[in-house]
Order: structure tokens, then C-alpha cells, then sequence
């Protein structure tokens, strides 16, 4: 089977690549292993937009998230798909912390992220009064949000439909090799096949280190070691007080146990950062410790200390694919072009993936053309 452009993986990132190189005109088919899109990574998570105010500057990161987040509004607001710019606070308790928030407030300056403002702990009250006199200084991110995640990965794969693109589910590519005119896929499916296509892209999400490692090819020896971290949520039953989402300071493995809304209003906490061991692989383990409630409860007491543990009620869980070992800092994506764009892998897409997915559509597709 002779095909130009194949994607691999039908998650956000996958969806947007197919959109994009279809809507170039060109004949793209997108391979999904499972039986509906999205189905992993993209349905594990915060459905947050974010800003883009944590990352290093002139990272893949920061760009695409800023960019993204433009291009994600303006998607949403045209399609009409539900979605609130409801804002977040990070908040900070005692002048160390207030300290640290200057420097994400520099951050965020350096990334060119519009809407940003600094608030006293009273300017904060003023906004969010069930937050405790113990915070000290909040910073103000009007361009954060939620979305109906799955309302736009549905209109992605609509846009990719309409111009041509086709998915095939049931369709695992299991090995490959970068050739002169393009790469050779040998895929498992309800018959086995195999692809000679002109450029392929791996959006593979958790397996794509695993999967771009079984493609031959120069890039092997450059691969990262792949490594995950499981993030775990938990519902909040009852009236939640606050109309912004509320952070805390991030960390090195993640953005802290914050409390993000639903578009309904309800409340979740998570995710939280379990490391799991190296070299481990699927299938992994989804399920949600009733004992952790007190760890969350722990945590958001410092921002909501009127929250009461038997409000905590195991939610669902997440997979982020890491790319730096526990305790380094946090890598930024890894977006590596192979034979002058004939394969490219997607590597190491965690948070801000969502955000980023149209923006970092629209440099794969460059990339490939």
C-alpha cells in the first residue's frame, strides 16, 4: 500500500497533525490501534487551556502553548464548542513563596503571555474571598480556561473528514524503516499490511519513543529514555467556592495538586506526580487509591482550608510520557525530524500538549512539507 502522509495516533496531537496536512491537500491516512480517537492520554486529563507562563523561553513549550492557546480560542469560539476563560489564580503563602511568584511572574512576561496581573493577598481575597489570610501574593492568568475536550477533538477529526483524511482503527504499526523515498510501516490490524508512505508522523503519545525506537532509521541512536509519571484526581462534592481555577507554586515534576472547574462548575483536585518505575510498559494501572484523599486534602487546605475530606471521592487517572528523570527539571517537548522530514517523531507531548496541539500541527506541518 503506497500512501503519501500517515499519522500515528489519534489523540489530540495525531487529530490536529492529520487536520493540518490534509487541509495542505495532501492524501493523509491516520492509524489508530485502538477503536475510538482519543482514548488515552487525551481523555486523562485537566481539560485546562493554559496560558503559557511556566515555561522556558523560546522552548517548544512556551511557544506553542502561546500560540496554541490563541489558535485554540479562536477554534473554539468559531465552532462554537463549550469552553469558559474563567482565569486562574496561583497563589503564594509567606514572602519565600511570594518570591518564587516574581520570578513566574518574569516568566510569563519573557513569554509574551498577555492578560497577567499581580494581586496582594487582599486584592486576592477581594477576587476568591474563601482563600485564607495566609496567602500572601496570587498572580492572575485571565487567559486560562477549560474546555470540552472531547466536543474538540470530535470537530478535529470532522475537519480532518472533510478534506479527504481517513482514519483506520484497529491498526497498530509494530516496526518500521526510514528509506530513501520515505518510510516502510508493517502494521497489525484485523490483517497484517504493510505501508510504503512518503512521510509519517508519530503521535503515538506514550508509545512514541517505543514506536519510533522500532522504526530503523538514523534517529535511533538519539532516541530519549522513556519514562512516565502517573497523575491521579479526585471529585469534590458540594458547592465549590471559588470562580477561578487555583494553583499553587508549580514544582519540577509538575504544576502542584491544584483545583481546576469543570464547564459546570465542579470541583476536581489533581493531578499529583507518582513516578513509575523505569522501563515499565503497558498495560498500565488507571485505578485511584482511596488513601490519597488525605494527601489531596492535605494539599488544598492551604489554599481552601474549609474543605472537608469526606468531599473527596476518587475521580480518574492520567499517564504523562517523560522525557527527564525524577527530579530534574522538566523537558520540553521533543519534536525530532528525521531524513529531511520524511519521519517525524513526537516525543515526550505532556502538559501543555492540549493547548499546543494546533500550533504544533502547524509546525509538523512545515516541517513535512
Amino acid at each position: 500500500m503506497k500512501l503519501d502522509a500517515v499519522i500515528i495516533g489519534a489523540g489530540v496531537i495525531g487529530l490536529a497533525c492529520a487536520r493540518a496536512l490534509a487541509q495542505q491537500g495532501r492524501n493523509v491516512v491516520l492509524l489508530e490501534r485502538g477503536t475510538r480517537i482519543a482514548e488515552q492520554t487525551s481523555a486523562r486529563n485537566s481539560e485546562v487551556i493554559h496560558a503559557g507562563l511556566y515555561y522556558p523561553t523560546g522552548s517548544h513549550k512556551a511557544r506553542f502553548c502561546v500560540e496554541g492557546r490563541r489558535q485554540l480560542y479562536a477554534y473554539l469560539e468559531a465552532r462554537q464548542i463549550d469552553h469558559s476563560r474563567c482565569g486562574k489564580l496561583i497563589v503564594a503563602s509567606g514572602a519565600d513563596e511570594a518570591d518564587r511568584l516574581k520570578t513566574l511572574s518574569a516568566q510569563a512576561e519573557a513569554n509574551g503571555v498577555e492578560g497577567m496581573r499581580w494581586l496582594s493577598g487582599d486584592e486576592a481575597r477581594t477576587l476568591e474571598p474563601a482563600l485564607p489570610d495566609t496567602i500572601s501574593a496570587a498572580l492572575h492568568s485571565s487567559e486560562t480556561g477549560v474546555l470540552d475536550s472531547h466536543a474538540f477533538y470530535l470537530s478535529l477529526l470532522g475537519d480532518f473528514e472533510a478534506v479527504g483524511g481517513s482514519i483506520a482503527f484497529n491498526s497498530e504499526v509494530v516496526s518500521g524503516h526510514v528509506r530513501e523515498a520515505g518510510v516502510q510501516l508493517a502494521v497489525r490490524g484485523d490483517e497484517d499490511f504493510q505501508i510504503d508512505a512518503a512521510t509519517v508522523i508519530n503521535a503515538a503519545g506514550l508509545q512514541a519513543v517505543a514506536l519510533a525506537a522500532a522504526i530503523d532509521g538514523p534517529h535511533v541512536a538519539s532516541l530519549p529514555v522513556p519514562r512516565f509519571a502517573k497523575g491521579h484526581y479526585f471529585s469534590v462534592s458540594g458547592k465549590t467556592p471559588f470562580q477561578s481555577l487555583i494553583y499553587p507554586l508549580p514544582n519540577e515534576a509538575g504544576l502542584g495538586t491544584h483545583l481546576t472547574l469543570d464547564l459546570a462548575g465542579r470541583g476536581r483536585l489533581g493531578p499529583d506526580v507518582e513516578w513509575l518505575s523505569e522501563g515499565l510498559s503497558e498495560p498500565f494501572d488507571y485505578s485511584v487509591p482511596e488513601a490519597l484523599a488525605e494527601v489531596f486534602h492535605q494539599a488544598a487546605s492551604a489554599f481552601w482550608p474549609s474543605l472537608q475530606l469526606s468531599q473527596l471521592s476518587p475521580d480518574y487517572a492520567g499517564i504523562r510520557p517523560k522525557l527527564a528523570q525524577p527530579g530534574a527539571s522538566a523537558a520540553d517537548f521533543m519534536i525530532q525530524s528525521v531524513a529531511e522530514g520524511r519521519l517525524i517523531n513526537l516525543l515526550g507531548i505532556e502538559s501543555p500538549g492540549l493547548t499546543s496541539a494546533l500550533a504544533i500541527a502547524d509546525y509538523v506541518g512545515k516541517l513535512s512539507g
